[in-house]
């Protein structure tokens, strides 16, 4: 309830803003419903929609208010808030119990009311200040085409904190519009809840509660007014503070506090500072990040083309690029006008390095004949002291890493993050009211650099159509139909239909 109260107060601060003169405020209210064939919605249903359909069946209504920063003020403010409510499916996940010495039957689902985003923001300039949970975008991938950022994808529910950075690229001085700054820097605390005490087994391994999450993302790009234009950029995110129970056979073996003081927030700034507290003597949290490159051409006509590569890090062999091919490839066309191909991406992803085959250093093992330096079982997204990157059980990170909601035998970890992919996306208009977007991808996975496993695959599809409703401006209907086929994901079929309508009015004087 604190989250909520925090929420409510963050939206009571812009009141005074809101009546002191006339502001315009959009709306949106709307209804889903989902059902398919699994316990899970398949993989193109639920992903990248910042964790609102996960279950099998749905039937869901959902509320939005904002408004709008304007950027071509030297002062402007926003804010914003969106609620969903209603019905899910239950899903199965073991769970141990004492008193009768095993599992048992755990049943859950989402909660029937919930806080998607409530925010508060601030400019002056070129920086902005924002406060509460806002759904990121990536910096570096289309969020509507893309698989998913490797970093900060949108695919989790937003968590609650505070920011500061710049609103979007500003001129450097002295370049004369030749080079553009963009960036920001983050603490949040991830809105898990009861999530993770309710999915966890109680039997084995560990679990991590009431951490905190830092993020920073910094980027430079060449004048995008020319016809040939860089972006090269940097993201990097760390959990830290918070507590680790570990449990053996059902029984509580240890609980580790981390520390959450100055010293532990300040050290999460640099991967690879020494943390004191126990559990976190080598660095303070678990850091990971990626290198962001795109090289974007505009035709004469109009048409764009991209093309962009995240190389993920874990730790410092990561930062340095000893992790081989691994990282997102992605290629984007994009068309200055409404036709059949408004837009596609083809992307591969490949998360099978790891920095190596082996993960030693040197001091790691005494007596051991090697005498250089070798890494390797980076174990992306995961982490000995912390749980998987997660948002009650959703990647933070790529949704193509099979996320650990997925994980019904309780485990708070990622199973599956050496993978190899590809990803194909296309958007387009048949007629102007009607409009199409089609993704397919093929994964195939072979465990983690710790527990590897014989290789799953899945195959992946997704066809939606959108209907802009010319008899009632801002009436949208939408309806996908998606099936999962292999034995990473098991074989799933399932569809979803959803009403929108979008609205605004003037508030105020």
């Amino acid at each position: 309830m604190n989250l909520y109260r925090t929420i409510i107060l963050t939206l009571l601060a812009c009141a005074p803003l809101a009546t002191a003169a006339q502001i315009d405020i959009d709306f949106e209210v709307g209804a889903t419903a989902n059902a398919g064939s699994n316990d899970f919605a398949p993989y193109y249903i639920a992903s990248n929609r910042g964790g609102t359909i996960t279950q099998a069946s749905s039937a869901l209504i959902h509320a939005a208010a904002w408004h709008q920063l304007d950027t071509t003020t030297r002062f402007s403010y926003g804010f914003g808030a969106e609620l969903w409510s209603g019905y899910t499916s239950d899903v199965n996940y073991k769970f141990y119990d004492p008193d009768i010495n095993q599992f048992k039957p755990n049943a859950q689902h989402p909660a029937r009311f919930w806080v998607q985003q409530a925010y508060a923001q601030v400019k002056f300039r070129g920086v902005l200040a924002t406060l509460g949970a806002k759904e990121p975008q990536s910096p570096i991938v289309n969020n509507q085409l893309s698989s998913g950022d490797l970093i900060m994808s949108g695919n989790a529910r937003p968590p609650f904190g505070a920011e500061l950075g710049f609103v979007n690229f500003q001129n450097i001085p002295f370049t004369k519009g030749w080079l553009q700054i963009e960036g920001k820097v983050g603490y949040y605390k991830p809105a898990d809840g009861k999530w993770l005490d309710n999915h966890y087994n109680y039997y084995n391994h560990f679990v991590s509660a009431s951490y905190w999450l830092h993020y920073k993302q910094f980027a430079l790009r060449t004048n995008p007014e020319k016809p040939f234009s860089v972006t090269i950029g940097a993201q990097s995110a760390c959990q830290f503070a918070g507590s680790m129970s570990t449990f053996s056979n059902g029984k509580l073996v240890s609980t580790i506090k981390l520390a959450a003081d100055i010293k532990a927030f300040f050290r999460t700034i640099i991967a690879g500072s020494g943390g004191e507290s126990a559990g976190d003597k080598f660095v303070e949290g678990n850091h990971l990040g990626s290198w962001d490159i795109a090289l974007r051409y505009r035709l004469a006509s109009g048409h764009i083309l991209r093309g962009y590569h995240q190389r993920i890090w874990e730790d410092g062999s990561g930062i340095g690029m000893l992790n081989g091919f691994d990282g997102l490839w992605g290629i984007e066309y994009r068309s200055p006008n409404k036709g059949f191909i408004n837009g596609a991406v083809v992307e591969y992803i490949d998360l099978t390095n790891h920095s190596g085959p082996i993960h030693w250093a040197p001091g790691d093992f005494e007596g051991t004949h090697i005498t250089s330096k070798a890494t390797g079982a980076d174990d992306y997204y995961n982490n000995y002291t912390y749980n998987g990157y997660h948002i009650r059980g959703m990647s933070v990170g790529s949704p193509f890493v099979k996320s650990p909601i997925y994980n019904t035998d309780g485990y708070m970890r990622y199973t599956d993050n050496l993978v190899r992919g590809f990803h194909l996306a296309v958007t387009g208009n048949i007629i102007p009211t009607l409009s199409y977007r089609a993704m397919l991808s093929f994964r195939k996975t072979w465990g983690t650099p710790y527990m590897p496993h014989d290789p799953l695959t899945d195959t992946s599809f997704m066809l939606e159509g959108t209907y802009q409703a010319p008899w009632l401006d801002g009436l949208t209907l939408k309806a996908q139909f998606a099936f999962d086929r292999g034995s990473l994901y098991g074989n799933n079929t399932g569809g979803l239909l959803s009403v929108t309508y979008h609205g605004n009015f003037t508030l105020g004087k």
